[in-house]
């Protein structure tokens, strides 16, 4: 929803009534992911994508009949293998989609904000059409019909969160089992790169295209100027504990330690790996993260936690030069984001 805000504020402004379709469940192959959504106005004026294909103009139907309707519905689109390049399912399956005559003010509100929350609604069985706002620190804000109990409905939300990914799930009620969907609006992952380096410049933009925030830190001034980082959305000057005290890690940063620099390295690390970031990593061949290792153990830390460190940083790709060492970084933070497997590199 939120790569549509702009298609949604556009269409609101006419005024005419906009209702909504969320992928809640792919079977098979399809091009979208649960959580894709498009909008529609009753005339038909359509923004955003569900599949590609003829299923479009199937959902933009949809829509305008709930529209007429006033109240929600699912979908189900099933193709066979023959015509599935016909309907944008590339290797045939079926697709569950909620349509909606509206955009729920829940919905709009978690698209906006900071993210962070997952709106949880029951689209099969008992209590159908309620649904909740679950956030990351657990609070639950709605209600939920007394059918359906909250505290499974939470911790399948929390989990989907830590995830980062929407889903439908099947949970057991006393009226017997419910369908729940999980759309997921994650807080924006947090590019931090310690080190305004050569590998650095050619980082940051790949990663404002995969759609992280970048914040460059380091000490040095002539480092760190924006003509050598004009697409970052953060310049932090400091050394690691000014910066870091200054950025907050989170767990919705991923650590990228590239200066090569113990000045900077050694309490950058230090730091990183006593927070909650999702991905430290760090630059250096296998000799320097050898003695590394040493000094963060001299330092207090703990076997496992410096094990965290992902070092030599990146997946071992083959390429060399920057843009293709910061190819390998991101392909690895993406592995570890989102639980993918990987090979370390030797950069």
């Amino acid at each position: 929803m939120r790569d549509i805000l702009l298609d949604y504020d556009r269409l609101a402004a006419s005024g005419r009534p906009i209702g909504r379709a969320v992928v809640t469940s792919v079977w098979g192959s399809a091009p979208r992911p649960e959580g894709a959504t498009m909008l529609a106005t009753a005339d038909g004026e359509m923004a955003g994508s569900v599949s590609g294909g003829c299923v479009e103009s199937a959902t933009v139907i949809e829509i305008g009949n709930a529209i007429g309707r006033g109240s929600p519905t699912l979908v189900r689109f099933a193709v066979s293998d023959e015509r599935a390049c016909e309907v944008g399912l590339a290797c045939g399956g079926t697709i569950t989609l909620l349509v909606e005559p509206t955009v729920r003010p829940e919905v709009l509100a978690a698209a906006r904000g900071p993210g962070g929350e997952v709106v949880a609604t029951v689209v099969d069985g008992p209590g159908t059409g309620s649904g909740v706002r679950v956030l990351a620190d657990g609070r639950v804000e709605g209600t939920l019909d007394a059918a359906v109990p909250v505290a499974p409905v939470r911790d399948a939300a929390l989990a989907a969160l830590r995830r980062e990914t929407s889903h439908t799930t099947t949970l057991e009620t006393p009226a017997g089992p419910a369908s729940v969907f999980l759309e997921v609006f994650p807080r924006q992952a947090r590019l931090v790169i310690v080190g305004g380096v050569h590998i650095a410049a050619a980082l940051v933009p790949l990663a404002r295209a995969l759609g992280y925030h970048t914040i460059v830190a380091d000490g040095r001034p002539a480092f760190l100027t924006r003509e050598r980082f004009p697409d970052a959305d953060e310049l932090v000057l400091g050394w690691p504990e000014a910066a870091f005290a200054r950025i907050g890690l989170d767990a919705s940063c991923f650590v990228c330690v590239l200066s090569h620099d113990p000045k900077f390295d050694q309490p950058a690390l230090e730091l990183a790996l006593r927070s909650p970031a999702r991905y430290i990593g760090a630059i250096g061949s296998r000799k320097t993260q050898a003695a590394r290792r040493e000094r963060l153990l001299a330092a207090g830390l703990t076997a496992e936690q410096i094990a965290r460190v992902h070092g030599p940083i990146g997946l071992d790709l083959g390429g060399r030069q920057p843009a293709e060492t910061a190819l390998a970084i991101l392909a690895e933070v993406t592995a570890v984001r989102y639980g993918g497997g990987a090979a370390h590199a030797g950069v």
